[in-house]
């Protein structure tokens, strides 16, 4: 097993991590800043009040992008399996 090739299996696993992590991540973000806009505008700065709403709307992102992230998981990892072999010559 070449460092190069261990560098590109590094690089690929990286690259999934953060394209699964995605959809979850930019929705608490998006609703995060919603959510902080409305406190801003109307006073109210208690802290559950943001954290109901993220929590309900990555609940339904990970319901509607679960079977999408899931099917990049097992794909990458039945290619890390079948690269194994090629990679270790």
């Amino acid at each position: 097993m070449t460092p190069e090739s261990v560098i590109e299996f590094g690089q690929h696993a990286l690259y999934i991590a953060m394209l699964v992590a995605a959809p979850l991540l930019l929705t608490a973000l998006a609703v995060g800043v919603l959510i902080g806009v409305i406190q801003a505008a109307t006073q109210i700065n208690e802290m559950t009040l943001s954290f109901i709403p993220k929590l309900i709307a990555m609940a339904l992102v990970a319901l509607i992008a679960g079977p999408w992230m899931l099917r990049t998981l097992v794909q990458f990892t039945r290619h890390l399996i079948e690269g194994l072999p090629g990679a270790v010559r």
